[in-house]
């Protein structure tokens, strides 16, 4: 019987083997498998007896090869349960040959969805296998990965379809499912915040990561909410992509398993490294790597742990994150937009006119040390939000999301198409700039995209000076530099 054990995004072949002998009934799990898995022993055993089954009152093991693969999670049930069943000449062994499973076993012998369907699909396809046993509220995501799902709701469904007794049900394909209506707040919400708003469109049109500091109650989570609803809906590669993620993260709904837009993830500041990162006993993957193709938000920036904001560093420059173990690796991609939010002290006060800061200058200075120069640098765009005006607040609805969404698709196009390059005046700035600001490498290059962005919002075909001098606007200001 085939399946797959996860590592990371990777589906590994795994074959179960069962043999039953006479001897002092028993059931063995071989094969270095976790807890998890070795608990599969109490649930295929009662499992079977509810499927009225008959149950080997025999020596029974089961081997999970390749050995020196670590066998992860209760997604082994289904396949250990069908391999004692053709071990015990239960169920035709040839049919289990054309066959890969997945699936939990409840006591009662219902087969329950497990996180990863779409990969152990997708790794059955890649052995020559076309039909894939699962959960049947798996069986739309299985059918991602291009192969036929042979949804089951129980484990005595199972045995009568490899009996050739039935056939089993039919499912609703994804696109034929009840997709979510859009559920981004709309930007026409914001209220004046004009250099915010462009500095978002900017973000959304480029791809940049941003930074918005000010005061407590000046819109900025506000404004960082309202940035996936500008994104343009995911390529069908890069959804299938996400959903591979969020499927082995367990995130997927059952009457939704493709994710068509950029996920949003805002995780809370209390949130340890390995719940950003990816990691932990089993190396899952962390909000850096579920908000792939997307937005991952950190309000209130300064207040999550410094080894999680460093880790971001390296995700951030290179898309993937490596989780080492000692049975081995797990790469996860990590390609997102960094959003954060953030006062400029730590009472809240600084930025705003109509109250006086209380900090002291150590704390100030420990504050700002909270975010080192090298992460400050990874945002290509940083706004201090100033508390808006009351006319501002009473003025009439903005434009909203679907026009200024509508602004960044034609930007997206012209990049993807055709880069704009940069005038001589506009190369003579920039230069300038670097010596005088000073910027760095990299502060440079993320500079120049900016300014490409600029120009293409522009509908330009030359990066001119006016472009280079706003996206050096929105260089990091001073007072959010550490000491």
């Amino acid at each position: 019987m085939l399946t797959h054990a996860l590592v990371g995004l990777d589906a590994r072949r795994v074959e179960v083997e069962a043999h039953v002998e006479l001897g002092q009934p028993g059931f063995t799990i071989v094969g270095l498998a976790d807890r998890a898995c070795q608990e599969a022993k109490h649930r295929v055993r009662s499992g079977i007896a509810s499927a009225e089954l008959f149950w080997p009152a025999r020596r029974i093991t089961v081997n999970l090869a390749p050995a020196g693969l670590r066998k992860e999670g209760s997604g082994f049930d289904l396949p250990i349960a069908l391999a004692v069943l053709g071990a015990s000449h239960q169920v035709p062994v040839e049919r289990l040959d054309a066959h890969a499973a997945f699936g939990e076993l409840a006591l009662d012998g219902r087969v329950r969805p497990v996180g990863g369907v779409l990969a152990a699909a997708e790794g059955a396809r890649r052995a020559g296998l076309d039909r894939l046993l699962c959960a049947a509220e798996s069986a739309p995501e299985a059918a991602l990965a291009g192969i036929e799902p042979v949804p089951v709701r129980h484990l005595a469904d199972a045995a009568a379809y490899l009996r050739g007794e039935a056939e089993p049900e039919p499912y609703v394909p994804y696109e034929n499912g009840n997709p979510l209506p859009p559920s981004h707040p709309d930007l026409a919400d914001v209220r004046g915040q004009e250099r915010a708003r462009r500095a978002l469109e900017l973000a959304a049109a480029g791809g940049h990561n941003l930074l918005l500091a000010g005061p407590p109650g000046t819109g900025k989570t506000m404004l960082a909410r309202r940035l996936p609803g500008l994104l343009p809906p995911l390529e069908p590669d890069e959804a299938l992509e996400v959903t591979r993620i969020h499927s082995v993260a367990g995130l997927l709904a059952p009457d939704r398993p493709l994710v068509r837009d950029p996920p949003f993830r805002a995780p809370h500041h209390s949130a340890s490294m390995a719940a950003i990162v990816g990691g932990g006993r089993s190396a899952r993957p962390g909000e850096v790597s579920l908000a792939h193709r997307g937005v991952l938000l950190l309000d209130e920036l300064p207040e999550f742990i410094r080894p999680a904001l460093e880790a971001l560093r390296q995700p951030l420059e290179d898309g993937v994150v490596s989780v080492a173990r000692a049975e081995g690796r797990a790469v996860y991609p990590a390609r997102f937009q960094l959003v954060g939010t953030m006062n400029l002290c730590p009472c809240g006060a600084r930025g705003d006119p109509s109250v006086e800061c209380s900090c002291s200058p150590q704390r100030l200075a420990s504050f700002r040390d909270k975010l080192s120069r090298a992460l400050l640098d990874r945002f290509d765009l940083v706004v201090t939000v100033p508390r808006p005006r009351a006319e501002e607040l009473a003025a009439g609805l903005s434009e909203g999301t679907a026009v200024v969404a509508e602004r960044v698709d034609t930007a997206r196009e012209l990049l993807a198409v055709h880069a704009p390059r940069r005038t001589p005046d506009a190369d003579d700035l920039l230069a300038r700039a670097v010596e005088r600001l000073p910027l760095s490498g990299r502060g440079r290059a993320r500079v120049a995209r900016v300014a490409r962005t600029a120009a293409a919002l522009a509908g330009s075909e030359m990066v001119k000076p006016e472009h280079v001098a706003e996206a050096l606007a929105y260089r990091s200001p001073r007072e959010l530099e550490p000491h």
